[in-house]
């Protein structure tokens, strides 16, 4: 996978693109990862990539035209054209199901905002615009590493588990079971006598219950795109009823 940022701070990515995760993913050959500098598209000696907004108001709104420019010689550079995200608060929820979705692709290019937003004409190179919750940040840059790192361990190959994202939070729509390691007791606190006991059918049992235990405590809006058994409806009835 190719993922490409546009911004007007560049750097930003380098502490987190190369470290962990995503150095693996890039020494691997799973993730190529470009970031350009929107001021490299600029023409005055000031490298000006933004102005005063028309009809007055607070803040400087970023200038289409440098974005523009960038877009048509980047996505020049390959044969894929590159599905293109915009960060902003206006965006779409960004889930796990966009990262699932967005790690199939061959080609990402992200536009990350500045200052008080971006000029409206930029977003027609928009194939989606997504947010990361409803609060505003400083700049784009954060929320894309956000978004770039939900969908590198999606990426086939990445994580060292070749099943290690398939049981995580949000993966058909319930939150993670609890996780232990050793020692099996701290400060009274024991793990769970079935993880220790060595019967796979009755920790899958006891994962799957804990999720939906967890799921219907913390997030019970999650519950409506669940695909529930018997054995989970009887379960969480029984949850409701010891709660009554």
């Amino acid at each position: 996978m190719l993922i490409e940022t546009i911004s007007t701070f560049p750097h930003m990515f380098d502490s987190v693109m190369g470290s962990s995760m995503m150095r693996i993913a890039r020494e691997k050959g799973a993730l190529e990862f470009r970031a350009y500098d929107l001021r490299d598209w600029t023409h005055d000696r000031h490298r000006t990539t933004d102005d005063e907004p028309y009809g007055g108001g607070q803040g400087l709104v970023m200038k289409c035209d440098p974005i523009f420019e960038a877009f048509d010689q980047i996505s020049a550079s390959e044969s894929d054209r590159p599905h293109v995200i915009f960060l902003s608060p206006v965006g779409r929820t960004f889930t796990d199901a966009d990262a699932t979705r967005l790690a199939r692709e061959k080609r990402l290019l992200f536009i990350c905002g500045h200052y008080e937003g971006i000029d409206e004409r930029a977003y027609s190179l928009a194939d989606e615009t997504l947010s990361i919750g409803d609060y505003v940040l400083t700049s784009g840059e954060l929320a894309s590493m956000v978004i770039i790192d939900a969908v590198v361990r999606k990426v086939p190959g990445v994580l060292g588990a070749e099943l290690g994202a398939v049981d995580e939070s949000f993966n058909g729509n319930l939150l993670e079971y609890p996780q232990y390691t050793r020692p099996a007791e701290f400060r009274g606190m024991q793990v769970p006598d079935v993880l220790r006991s060595g019967n796979h059918a009755a920790i899958e049992q006891w994962r799957r219950e804990q999720s939906l235990e967890r799921t219907a405590r913390l997030r019970p809006d999650l519950l409506e795109g669940v695909q529930l058994t018997s054995k989970d409806r009887a379960f969480l009835d029984s949850l409701q009823g010891s709660a009554e």
